[in-house]
């Protein structure tokens, strides 16, 4: 099962952590950790090269944990508006993009039978 917790602050979503495989294909051949992978990296780049902003990632692929934070999204590390709300935006999005797939299940075959699931913590950042 992977479980996918996404972080924020005062409402604010900054980052999140994915935790464990779906199971859905083989290690190295599914393509739902394919496209958590992905997104993850589309994320990390966005922010980095789109929005010049600051982002902190790690991936352990023996643990099969990928985390990332971005202190751009929020309000005491980054003073420019439009660079915060388009980071903050790509947490949201994606979050949002998961919980869409949950409450389609039946259109997805990788969300049935316990296949991922997805959780907000509300957690200050620590840099």
């Amino acid at each position: 099962m992977t479980t996918i917790t996404f972080f924020r602050e005062d409402g604010i979503f900054y980052g999140f952590e994915e935790k464990g495989h779906v199971g859905f294909g083989e290690y190295g051949n599914d393509p739902f950790c394919a496209m958590l992978s992905s997104i993850t990296m589309y994320i990390v780049d966005a922010v980095e090269d789109i929005y010049h902003g600051k982002i902190v990632y790690d991936i352990n692929d023996a643990d099969a944990v990928i985390s990332v934070r971005s202190p751009s999204a929020l309000p005491q590390f980054e003073d420019d508006d439009r660079v915060r709300f388009a980071v903050s935006g790509l947490f949201l999005t994606y979050y949002k993009m998961l919980e869409d797939m949950l409450l389609h299940d039946d259109m997805y075959e990788f969300t049935g039978d316990g296949g991922f699931n997805v959780k907000v913590e509300n957690r200050e950042y620590k840099a």
